[in-house]
Formats: structure tokens, C-alpha cells, sequence
């Protein structure tokens, strides 16, 4: 008898699981299950689309970006006419050329943005950190006032409340060596411009960054080899320096500057920086430099104590523990969270349109309204920020691969 229900429970182990019950085969039909609505979906929202534009008698023609737009765009080093000089004639531009400006635009918010969120991020979440009860506060205070309110509100009070509140007319400018004159229009300074020797200087440079490196690169295997202290400024800046000052004379005159004056109501001549762009990019660098501050300080704290309590012992500084120790170890941790903010910065310059700012949002929606084709424009958009989102995640993925922890 105990035989008997041994078997049976041996058969019943074994017997095959009825596939309604299979974990992989529900697991397989869950996906298709899912994946069968997400077609269904997406064919009802295009059917509908198409069914809308046939309806209105509109129609989806890329080729109407190639036809003359008359937006004029002041925004930008060489602002978008509806006419440009070609072979000494007036040439309409078309809505490909607005864009590329818009897109020039957002890429020159984007770029300062992230260089100045870095630094301004990096010192305040240091600040946090530090034994100065008044930095930490102001530190803390920053932090906790730009976290918690709309970066909408912030470009408001920066561009309305502050610039046009603050900063004087034309006729009363603030102005600073340079000259570089501040009033309410803008920030106006000298231009300057390349000669056409200034490939000299740049050769000069590049051969300076070139040797300054390797000397560099010496400087610290020989301090590796010997133990003695590398001293690599002392050595690179001056070979840089040299070579830089050698393309500057041999190249006589590589820059002219262009500098400019009040001409009657207002400044010509030399370069211009709107106050719509000064609030975007102000407004990006205070809101998201809040966020990486909280990123540094959290990966400060995560290094271990122990860390800095070896690093004391061996006679470093509290700048240089911070520099060779603490930083390099933090970064591990730092850098897939920055990516993150690096990501909202870009996606968050669209909101310059707000300010009147000409980025490739406004831009397109400015041809939009001429061109008629809505869904053009915007599925343009769409791919001109997905491209730079792509690019930064791109690049910090990278470098997170660079700094991952390397074991044997």
C-alpha cells in the first residue's frame, strides 16, 4: 500500500503542468495580449487622424518646409530674415532655414545651461556640506527655495519681475569696460571677429594644448615613478603660453572687434544678447543647479568617512581630501543622476517660448501658422528633441562607463 501512494505521488510530480497554468505560456500571452492593443491603438489614433485631415482637407507635405516663410527671427549671432544675400541677391528662406536658426538658438541655451548648472550645482552642493554655518545656510536656502517652486513661476520673476524692473532704458545703460553696455533691451558688446591670419594663432594654440598635454602626462607617471611632487602646471601652462604667444605674433593682427554704439534710440553695431535669453538660460542654470546640488551632496555622503579619516591621517588638506578623495569616489554615484537632470534642462528650454525666447519650439510654431501643416512641424520638433536628448544620454552613458568601478 505505502508503494501504491509513493507511485502516485511520483506520477503526479511529473505529470505535465496543463498549459493554462504555465507560467511562460501566461507570461507569453499577457505580452501578446498587450502588444494587440498597442497596435489596435495605434491604428484607431492614425485612422482618426486620417479621417480628420480628409475631413478639413488638410494633408500631411514635408515638402512645404522647402517653400518661403516670412517669420523674421532678431534671436541668434545672425538673426533669420525672410531674405538672405546670395551671389550679391535676395534669396527667400525657406522653413528648413528658420528651424536650423531655432535649433541654433536651443542649442546655445542648452550648452551654457549645462555648463553653468554644473558649477553653480557642484559649489552649492559642496556649500551644503561645509563648516560655514552662513554658506551652508545660504546653500540649503537656494536649494529648498528653487526645488520647490515651477521653473514657469522662475522665468516669470526673472523676465518680468526682475530685468524689466531693474535694468535701465536705453538711453540710461549700465556700462562696464569693454564697453559692454546693460540696459533694458539687452546686453550689448564688442564683437570679435577672425582675420584671415587668425589660423595662425589657432595652429599655435592647438600645438600649445598638444605639448602642454603630453608635458602633462609626463609630469604624472614621473611623479608615479619617483614619488615626487608632479608640478604638471608649472610645466604645461607655460608651453601653452608660449605657443599660444608665438601664433599671436606671427599671425600679426588674427581678431578685429567690433564695438558698439548708441545710435540714436538704440545700440548698432557689435553683438547683442535679448533679455529672452537671459531669462531662459539664467532661469534653467538657478532651477536645475538646485536639483545637481542635491545629487552632489548625496554623493558626497555616500563615500564612506573611513575615506576621509585616511586621508586626514596621510597630512591632505580638507580641499585636497575633497579633490583626490572624496570627489573621484562620488562621481561613481554622481554622474547616472546628473544625466538625468542634463536631460531635463534640454526638454525644459522649450519653455523660452513662454518668454517670448526664439527656440525651435516657437520657431516652429511660427511656421507652423504659415506653412499650415501642424503635424509637420511638430513631428519635426519631436525628432529635433529626441535628437538631443539622445546625444546627452549618449554622452553620459559614456562617460559612466569610463567611471564604473573596475574589478579584477
Amino acid at each position: 500500500m505505502p508503494e501504491q501512494v509513493t507511485s502516485q505521488f511520483d506520477l503526479a510530480a511529473h505529470a505535465p503542468i496543463p498549459f493554462w497554468r504555465d507560467l511562460r505560456v501566461i507570461q507569453i500571452f499577457i505580452q501578446l495580449v498587450f502588444l494587440v492593443g498597442i497596435i489596435a491603438l495605434g491604428y484607431v489614433l492614425i485612422n482618426n487622424l486620417l479621417t480628420n485631415l480628409d475631413e478639413s482637407g488638410l494633408t500631411i507635405d514635408y515638402g512645404k518646409l522647402e517653400e518661403p516663410v516670412g517669420t523674421e527671427l532678431s534671436e541668434g549671432e545672425n538673426p533669420f530674415s525672410s531674405e538672405a544675400q546670395e551671389n550679391g541677391q535676395d534669396k527667400p528662406q525657406s522653413g528648413i532655414d528658420a528651424l536650423v536658426q531655432g535649433f541654433k538658438n536651443t542649442l546655445r541655451v542648452v550648452i551654457v545651461g549645462l555648463v553653468g548648472a554644473t558649477i553653480l550645482g557642484v559649489l552649492v552642493g559642496i556649500g551644503q556640506l561645509g563648516n560655514n554655518f552662513l554658506i551652508r545656510s545660504v546653500a540649503n536656502v537656494y536649494v529648498e527655495i528653487f526645488r520647490n517652486t515651477p521653473l514657469l513661476v522662475q522665468l516669470f520673476f526673472i523676465y518680468f519681475g526682475m530685468w524689466f524692473n531693474a535694468v535701465p532704458d536705453v538711453q540710461n545703460s549700465i556700462e562696464l569696460p569693454g564697453p559692454i553696455y546693460i540696459h533694458v533691451r539687452g546686453i550689448n558688446y564688442p564683437l570679435v571677429q577672425r582675420t584671415d591670419s587668425a589660423w595662425i594663432l589657432l595652429l599655435g594654440l592647438g600645438l600649445g594644448i598638444i605639448i602642454g598635454g603630453a608635458l602633462w602626462v609626463w609630469r604624472l607617471r614621473r611623479m608615479d615613478r619617483t614619488g615626487n611632487p608632479a608640478h604638471t602646471l608649472r610645466w604645461s601652462l607655460p608651453a601653452l603660453l608660449i605657443c599660444a604667444t608665438l601664433g599671436w605674433l606671427a599671425s600679426g593682427k588674427p581678431f578685429s572687434v567690433e564695438l558698439p554704439h548708441l545710435e540714436g534710440f538704440n545700440y548698432v553695431d557689435g553683438s547683442r544678447v535679448t533679455p529672452e535669453y537671459i531669462a531662459i538660460t539664467l532661469g534653467l542654470i538657478l532651477y536645475t543647479a538646485a536639483f545637481i546640488a542635491d545629487v552632489v551632496r548625496a554623493g558626497i555622503q555616500a563615500v564612506s568617512h573611513g575615506q576621509i579619516e585616511a586621508a586626514r591621517a596621510q597630512g591632505l588638506t580638507n580641499g585636497q581630501t575633497l579633490r583626490l578623495v572624496v570627489l573621484p569616489q562620488a562621481l561613481r554615484l554622481i554622474i547616472p543622476p546628473l544625466g538625468n537632470q542634463y536631460l531635463n534642462l534640454a526638454k525644459n528650454s522649450s519653455l523660452g517660448a513662454a518668454v517670448a525666447f526664439l527656440d525651435v519650439y516657437r520657431t516652429a510654431s511660427l511656421v507652423s501658422s504659415q506653412i499650415d501643416q501642424p503635424i509637420v512641424m511638430f513631428s519635426v520638433m519631436m525628432i529635433i528633441y529626441l535628437t538631443i536628448s539622445l546625444t546627452i544620454s549618449l554622452i553620459m552613458n559614456l562617460v559612466n562607463f569610463q567611471m564604473r568601478l573596475r574589478s579584477r
